[in-house]
C-alpha cells in the first residue's frame, strides 16, 4: 500500500500555452517515467454509491470528501492500482493498492471479497466501504499526460488533455470504449502537486501561468451525460 498527502492545484490552459509551458517545464525538470517518450495514456474507472454521494459532496465542495477508482495506463495492463483519493481541507490524502487484472475485473463485477486476500489495512477498509454502503463503477475517464517532476518536496506537474469519458461501459482494459469528448479540445487542465510547501524556484515557473485555480475533477466531468447542468 502506498500512501501520500499533498496540496493539489489545478487551472485549464489553451493547448498552444500548455505547449510554451512544457517546453519550459522539460528544460529545468525532469519528465516522469511514463513521459520520456512523450505523452502517455491514463484510464480510471470511478466508484459511487447508489445515491452518487461522492460526486455531490465534490459538486457542493465539502471540506472531507473521497474518490475511490481504478486506475491503469494501458488496455493490456495485467495489473490495476486501486485508489482512494480522501480530501482533508486544503490536502489530498491518496493511498493505493496494486491488485491484479482478475481482481479488477472482480471489483468491477461487484465481488469485494476479493480484497479480503490482502493483509493491509487499507484493503479490509475498502472492502468495508464498498461492500457496505454499495459502491458500483459509475464511469471511466481516460486522457492523456505529460509529467514533469522534482524529487525535492515530491512535486509533480501535470498536462492533461485529449479528455473522454463514457457511463455506460465500464470494462476498464478494453481496447476501443465507447468514449465521449466531455473538455473542450482545444485545452488541457494544468495540475500542480506537492507536498506541504513548494520550492521557490518551482513556484517562479509556475507564476508564468496566466490562468486562475479552479476545482475541477475528472470524475464529475465523466458524468456530464448524467449530470449534464453540473
Amino acid at each position: 500500500m502506498i500512501s501520500v498527502c499533498r496540496r493539489e492545484e489545478k487551472y485549464p490552459l489553451d493547448v498552444t500555452y500548455a505547449y510554451e509551458y512544457r517546453s519550459v517545464f522539460s528544460a529545468m525538470l525532469m519528465t516522469d517515467s511514463f513521459s520520456q517518450r512523450g505523452s502517455y495514456m491514463v484510464r480510471s474507472l470511478y466508484f459511487d454509491t447508489p445515491e452518487d454521494r461522492d460526486y455531490f459532496q465534490k459538486i457542493n465542495e465539502q471540506n472531507v470528501r473521497r474518490k475511490i477508482r481504478l486506475r491503469i495506463y494501458s488496455p493490456t495492463d495485467q495489473r490495476a492500482k486501486l485508489e482512494m483519493k480522501q480530501k482533508e481541507n486544503i490536502f489530498q490524502r491518496k493511498r493505493s493498492l496494486t491488485i491484479s487484472k482478475a481482481e479488477a475485473l472482480e471489483l468491477i463485477g461487484g465481488n469485494y471479497s476479493v480484497l479480503l486476500r490482502y493483509s493491509e489495512d487499507f484493503a479490509a477498509e475498502l472492502y468495508t466501504l464498498m461492500a457496505g454502503e454499495l459502491y458500483r463503477p459509475k464511469s471511466i475517464v481516460e486522457y492523456q499526460r505529460y509529467a514533469f517532476m522534482a524529487r525535492e518536496n515530491n512535486i509533480r506537474l501535470t498536462f492533461d488533455g485529449d479528455i473522454r469519458a463514457t457511463e455506460t461501459d465500464f470494462n476498464l482494459f478494453s481496447e476501443k470504449l465507447p468514449l465521449t469528448p466531455v473538455f473542450p479540445p482545444d485545452k488541457v487542465i494544468f495540475e500542480v502537486k506537492y507536498d506541504k510547501f513548494i520550492l521557490e524556484y518551482i513556484s517562479n515557473l509556475i507564476s508564468r501561468v496566466d490562468a486562475r485555480s479552479i476545482s475541477s475533477s475528472k470524475y464529475c466531468l465523466s458524468r456530464s451525460v448524467t449530470y449534464p447542468f453540473q
